[in-house]
């Protein structure tokens, strides 16, 4: 009987197994600065990852229980690509002790000599200077989880590594609940999820690097899940739980809009009754605004809001980082400013965001589940597109929206991210600038797959038609 299962299943357990080794190696054996080894696993993962989606898509089963037994490799390992895990132990030990996390930062206790939390000269190498040297911008849901950690392990580092992969583990399995019940509701196949859920983009740089992403992604998922159930009072309370961990879905907020006024009939006419989708749109804005100003409530005060928009403020005005368009633009402005371009594009990309998001709200229908999926995915695309920084992690947004949808561009992307691991070639040498040539072929392809999908595809298929 086992060499009659063996033969029927050779070709997954030969898929698995490479690909348990290959995690093994990416967790416990791989350092940063070794890039052959860096791209090498990375690639062979996601070529092992595609096979298994694309053979055995058909197999819930099996393709969830790799899912989350490769997520188990990662579990006694300390993050090898990030450093951002010792603020977080920071942040949740600062709690843990009484101190509003908010109001100071990791530099000033070090220069003062003042140790408030365990292994605090540990955590400050750790983290980094520029990162200790600013106040937290991580939101109350997420101070939550490093709490928890701080509260289970409050002297250990590998210990609070260990909480905050269950808790994004945990998320995980979240997501693939509601997001296959998702699916299922808008008639999708299931076996979309795993796009998301197996792809060693999102066990490496969430289970592995300890991105929160994956929580946020998690109540973003379920909220839309309950939208589309009709349950849209709760929905707002947990589109707030999502913007309490990660700050991004306020993007999505304006793109509700026409969800809410068009989905709102009148019994007697059966038409869209636009005075009743209104009442319920701004009821929606307002539950939303009120639980996430609860959630904020315990941190609140003058200095807490100084401080947290000077750090916010930091991402535009400051930080550069593999970006695109930015990085065009700043080029650009070199030829005839030559300095500080940053601090002037880092002013105009938001509203040109701004604009976009307003586009997209008043003319595009957005009235299904999918046209509103569809509708944040661009949005956010748009954003990453101009934003003067793009951390690999920041795809996973993109990514669990495209499974609703029919682009797979995120998807090309969430492969060739790993080239941003190698803008820092120099990073050992005198000239520690990116390797704007890595990031070039990166954006290459990622902007050739969108601009097929969104702008090509469709024409072309027109004239296939006529």
């Amino acid at each position: 009987m086992n060499s009659t299962f063996l033969k029927l299943n050779k070709q997954p357990l030969l898929l698995a197994l490479f690909s348990v080794l290959l995690y093994w190696a990416f967790a416990y054996s791989l350092v940063r600065t070794d890039y052959v080894k860096l791209i090498g696993l990375y690639v062979a993962l996601f070529v092992l990852f595609y096979r298994l989606v694309s053979v055995f898509k058909d197999n819930i089963k099996l393709l969830t229980y790799l899912a989350f037994g490769f997520r188990v490799i990662f579990v006694l390992a300390i993050p090898n690509l990030s450093q951002d895990f010792y603020r977080f132990i920071w942040d949740g030990r600062m709690i843990l002790a009484g101190f509003n996390p908010y109001l100071f930062t990791p530099e000033s206790f070090i220069n003062s000599e003042q140790l408030p939390v365990a292994q605090a000269e540990t955590l400050y190498a750790g983290m980094g200077v520029l990162n200790g040297s600013h106040f937290t911008n991580y939101p109350p849901i997420n101070q939550l989880c490093f709490f928890i950690a701080a509260l289970f392990s409050g002297k250990s580092i590998l210990g609070s590594v260990v909480v905050f992969k269950l808790l994004i583990i945990t998320a995980d399995f979240g997501t693939f609940f509601y997001g296959s019940k998702l699916l299922k509701r808008l008639n999708i196949p299931v076996c979309n999820i795993f796009w998301y859920i197996l792809n060693p983009f999102i066990i490496i740089e969430l289970t592995g690097n300890l991105h929160f992403e994956g929580v946020m992604i998690f109540f973003l998922i379920w909220s839309l899940y309950l939208l589309h159930c009709g349950k849209w009072q709760f929905a707002a309370v947990v589109l707030a739980l999502s913007i309490s961990v990660k700050l991004i879905p306020l993007i999505f907020l304006p793109l509700f809009f026409k969800w809410f006024l068009l989905n709102t009939d009148d019994s007697a006419t059966k038409k869209p009754n636009w005075l009743n989708g209104f009442w319920k749109l701004t009821s929606f804005y307002s539950i939303v605004l009120i639980t996430t100003l609860l959630l904020f409530l315990p941190f609140l005060s003058e200095a807490f809001f100084r401080n947290y928009a000077k750090t916010v403020g930091l991402w535009f005005q400051n930080f550069e980082f593999n970006a695109s368009l930015y990085y065009i633009a700043r080029e650009i402005g070199y030829t005839f400013r030559g300095y500080n371009e940053i601090g002037i594009i880092g002013k105009v990309t938001p509203v040109l965001v701004i604009l976009f998001i307003l586009i997209v709200t008043f003319f595009r229908k957005n009235k299904t589940m999918v046209e509103l999926i569809s509708a944040m995915l661009l949005v956010l695309s748009f954003y990453y597109f101009t934003a003067t920084t793009i951390h690999p992690w920041y795809v996973a947004t993109l990514l669990i929206l495209s499974v609703f949808t029919k682009y797979k561009f995120p998807l090309v992307w969430s492969f060739v991210i790993i080239l941003s691991y190698l803008a820092y070639v120099n990073v050992d040498k005198a000239d520690k600038s990116e390797n704007l040539w890595v990031i070039a072929i990166e954006y290459i392809v990622v902007y050739a797959v969108f601009i097929w999908e969104v702008f090509l595809k469709k024409d072309i298929k027109k004239l296939k038609a006529t």
